[in-house]
């Protein structure tokens, strides 16, 4: 395994690091949780610089416009992209859009594609994944009572979904429905595009989470489709693969988010190591001379870099083998880098004592909005117990 970086890509990963610090960590001088509509001008704007730059869409292969990276090479765009709540909008690499466009590569229907796939792909749109259900465990996702029964040549979807990341102005929805009920577990479901102005698609409201309704792009809605009917021809793929094409989805996407969090690590160490150096305790006496601040630094340091070997390391073999092979190496990197981020930006905080639970730093957003981090994707439990199987299985 070769992990060096070719010296091509280091340029982009260098550019794109500057375009961050200058262009995007300003945007957080006044408030990241801003009204949408205050910022998304400001955002469209920074996109556009972007595209002019040719740095739109790193993950899409260059045939659908995008910058052909693998996901060992998006994964280290990533990180630098984490650095920034507004980093992967910003360059059209965000959740949940930018699996939506992974799927509808792979899946889609020629006629999909050109209504939902271009647009999308051009930052025109926005789109929505429709999953969770509020009555039913998300730690068991074969379990949903939302339902797509077939008439004539339609579907009509009924059923309640929440955390429907980013539903909240997106021109429509990647759905998962039953459609075989009397399937086994894995072959019930299907995945279904649903135009948001359909009759019958209800955003009841965005979801609060840690105390911010959210809105815009970065909101997590509750939907309810009631008699909701959308055309056969808007199923992806076929009926009951619903499943299978969420997992081919979910294995770059867990990368993504491993590489984003390592982002933030890097922008909380930065944090707490400028605030170790440059706050006093007392004239001529900073606070990084406290042994405890020095190990709080070291060991972040540690934990940081044994992190990104383990990412890079799951998405080499993504990049080798498949998602399916890999799904050890995946579910391990999903538990563990999560923790990490959350210790390192824990320290952070406490590192910068009262002005770090403030909006004066980035520190508190990261916080509140990340702590999800070892919830969603599959919660640390079930990748723990998937992981622990799988190796129990290698002994007699």
């Amino acid at each position: 395994m070769d992990f060096s970086i070719p010296e091509p890509l280091q340029e982009t990963l260098a550019r794109i690091r500057t375009f961050v610090a200058t262009e995007l960590f300003p945007l957080e001088e006044g408030g990241v949780e801003r009204p949408w509509a205050e910022l998304l001008p400001l955002l469209e704007e920074k996109r556009q610089k972007v595209k002019a730059m040719g740095l739109w869409l790193p993950q899409i292969a260059k045939a659908w416009g995008g910058g052909g990276f693998s996901v060992q090479e998006h994964g280290l765009v990533s990180q630098e992209l984490g650095q920034s709540p507004f980093g992967h909008y910003c360059f059209g690499c965000q959740a949940p859009d930018a699996g939506n466009m992974e799927v509808l590569i792979e899946y889609g229907t020629p006629a999909q594609q050109e209504r939902f796939l271009k647009p999308l792909l051009a930052g025109e749109i926005r789109s929505c994944f429709s999953m969770t259900e509020p009555e039913h465990a998300g730690s068991n996702p074969v379990w949903m009572s939302t339902t797509a029964v077939a008439e004539g040549d339609h579907y009509v979807i009924d059923g309640h979904k929440w955390f429907t990341s980013s539903a909240d102005g997106a021109t429509f929805a990647v759905v998962m429905a039953v459609t075989n009920p009397d399937a086994e577990p894995h072959r019930r479901a299907s995945m279904i595009l649903v135009p948001t102005d359909t009759p019958g698609f209800e955003l009841v409201r965005n979801v609060p989470v840690m105390g911010h309704h959210g809105e815009g792009w970065p909101s997590h809605a509750e939907i309810r489709y009631t008699n909701c009917r959308v055309p056969k021809a808007n199923l992806l793929g076929s009926e009951g693969a619903g499943f299978a094409i969420a997992q081919a989805r979910l294995g770059p996407g867990r990368i993504h988010h491993c590489m984003r969090w390592l982002g933030i690590c890097e922008r909380a160490f930065d944090l707490m190591c400028r605030r170790a150096a440059e706050r006093e305790l007392s004239p001529g006496e900073p606070l990084g001379r406290r042994q405890t601040i020095q190990h709080w630094i070291a060991e972040s340091r540690a934990e940081i870099h044994a992190a990104r070997l383990a990412v890079l390391h799951a998405a080499w073999k993504i990049d080798q083998v498949g998602s399916k092979e890999a799904r050890e190496e995946i579910s391990l990197i999903k538990f563990s880098v999560a923790a990490v981020m959350l210790r390192v930006v824990d320290r952070a905080i406490q590192t910068h004592g009262a002005l770090g639970v403030t909006e004066d730093t980035v520190l508190s957003f990261f916080y509140r909005h990340e702590r999800a981090a070892r919830i969603y994707d599959g919660p640390d439990e079930v990748h723990k117990a998937s992981v622990a199987k799988r190796i129990l299985r290698r002994y007699p």
